[in-house]
């Protein structure tokens, strides 16, 4: 039955204060200008760069440039707070900051092309392609070393944003389990309005204060800045409609979850009709052009490898082959798109005899659900374990990428008697090819849970980009170089 959202309840928590949004924008304010200022000075090492490269020496014949050179600086900065830049919705995580760096500095481009067309300037050239261009290239990784020291911040319990969860207890659990785990984000829980007849006392060690009439009151009892509002049919438009209301006049941001999961804003867009805001979900393509795009990148990319890697590879193999005698290669039979069967090459880590022992050491699986994994397994060589380390045994597959059995990105290549247990969740990730690297090798490899595993897999699956490919492949390096979960 539908709660009342005159009727609050009591609470378990102490005395009324008011809402301290401060703190949260006393770290954003510091985030926003340490970035105003790294990029100002990307702004005006450009400048001077692009005089230094066209002009040298001969100051005297380009003076106006010089002081062009240091005017650039605020017109780079302006370009950023017109591109939404700053906005801090973006601070932390995805990928709209970068883009938004990226549209400033071709608008600016822009800009300066057209008004020195429009007003007969005859500006040089070799300085407008020097300057410009290396804004974003010196600006993009500058932002990327500022998100990289908040997710480190963050990862200490700093520069966090205070979240009330408002929903049903199954729900809230999975949605405080998350946000612990991927600390990066920067929300962290500190109370949970349950709905439904079943209340806890608390959910994973966050206090339930109430239900969906107490959400204003938790809020300023517990100095939140944020409301995460998950779906539940009790949330209906009137109530979430008045709950925005109450929250706008604290000055409290206000998250919606929607009902659809792993979903993400490309594939979603919101119609309005009959007078309802309809949230409208496009279907993934799996065909057409991208796909080829995608395909005729990790064929090139992957023969490229292979010739850069070639006399390092055959290294490794002669290092496996003194190790015990034994094959350098190891095949195995896996399951690629659509279920189909493919021959899979690694380097061979494990002694000549380590299928057969399989049977007798599954007791010792560290891994829950169909993955066998042991920490500690007695099967695999020295020279294995060296290759496990820093993922240098999967480096054959790259031939399983250039015949078009494997992608660069994708799920991870299951063996044919873990597909066969698959539900219909879990066979989603067969819609697309296996990869040599995916968001599970990033995220944690063999210390992730199963569900987990696959989650991220399905995510992938439903959200893919060429933009989310460019992405994984570049934090696999960071991935491999520490070796996180590589056993």
């Amino acid at each position: 039955m539908a709660e009342n959202m005159t009727a609050p309840e009591p609470l378990r928590i102490g005395p009324v204060t008011t809402v301290a949004t401060g703190r949260a924008a006393a770290w954003m304010s510091a985030y926003l200008r340490q970035a105003l200022i790294a990029d100002g000075c990307c702004g005006l090492a450009a400048g001077l760069l692009a005089f230094e490269v066209r002009f040298g020496d001969d100051a005297s014949a380009a003076a106006a440039y010089f002081w062009l050179g240091l005017a650039l600086p605020a017109l780079w900065l302006i370009a950023l707070a017109l591109a939404g830049a700053y906005d801090s919705r973006f601070i932390g995580v995805g990928t709209d900051e970068y883009r938004r760096v990226v549209n400033a500095g071709v608008c600016l481009t822009a800009v300066v092309a057209i008004v020195a067309y429009a007003s007969k300037t005859d500006l040089a050239r070799g300085y407008v392609v020097v300057s410009l261009p290396c804004l974003t290239a010196l600006d993009l990784p500058v932002r990327y070393w500022l998100r990289k020291r908040l997710h480190r911040l963050r990862a200490l319990g700093h520069c966090m944003r205070r979240v009330v969860v408002v929903g049903h207890a199954d729900v809230a659990a999975d949605l405080i389990a998350a946000l612990r785990r991927d600390t990066h984000h920067g929300l962290f829980v500190v109370a949970a309005c349950v709905l439904g007849p079943d209340r806890p006392a608390d959910i994973d060690g966050v206090l339930v204060t109430g239900g969906l009439g107490n959400v204003l009151e938790v809020v300023r009892r517990c100095r939140a800045d944020t409301v995460a509002v998950l779906a539940c049919p009790e949330m209906i438009g009137a109530r979430l409609r008045d709950l925005a209301w109450s929250l706008e006049k604290t000055g409290t941001d206000l998250c919606v979850a929607p009902a659809l999961l792993d979903v993400a804003g490309p594939r979603t867009t919101i119609r309005p009709t009959a007078g309802l805001p309809l949230l409208h979900l496009d279907h993934p393509e799996f065909t057409g052009v991208r796909w080829l795009i995608k395909s005729a990148f990790d064929r090139m990319a992957a023969c490229a490898c292979l010739l850069l890697l070639l006399p390092a590879m055959a290294a490794l193999a002669v290092a496996v082959w003194l190790g015990d005698g034994g094959p350098a290669l190891f095949r195995q039979t896996r399951v690629g798109q659509g279920g189909k069967l493919f021959t899979l090459c690694k380097f061979r880590t494990m002694s000549v005899d380590a299928e057969s022992r399989k049977a007798q050491l599954r007791p010792l699986n560290d891994t829950d659900g169909l993955l066998f994994k042991i920490r500690e397994d007695p099967r695999i060589t020295r020279v294995g374990r060296w290759l496990r380390r820093y993922s240098l045994d999967e480096l054959p597959q790259l031939i399983n990428v250039l015949v078009g059995d494997m992608s660069l990105v994708g799920p991870r290549p299951a063996l044919p008697e873990e597909a066969i247990a698959y539900g219909d969740y879990v066979r989603r990730r067969l819609a697309v090819k296996p990869g040599l690297t995916g968001l599970w090798q990033v995220n944690g490899r063999s210390d992730l849970p199963f569900d987990e595993a696959v989650r991220l897999d399905v995510s992938y699956v439903e959200n893919w980009s060429f933009v989310l490919d460019l992405q994984i492949l570049w934090k696999t390096w960071s991935a491999v170089w520490h070796g996180n979960g590589a056993y």
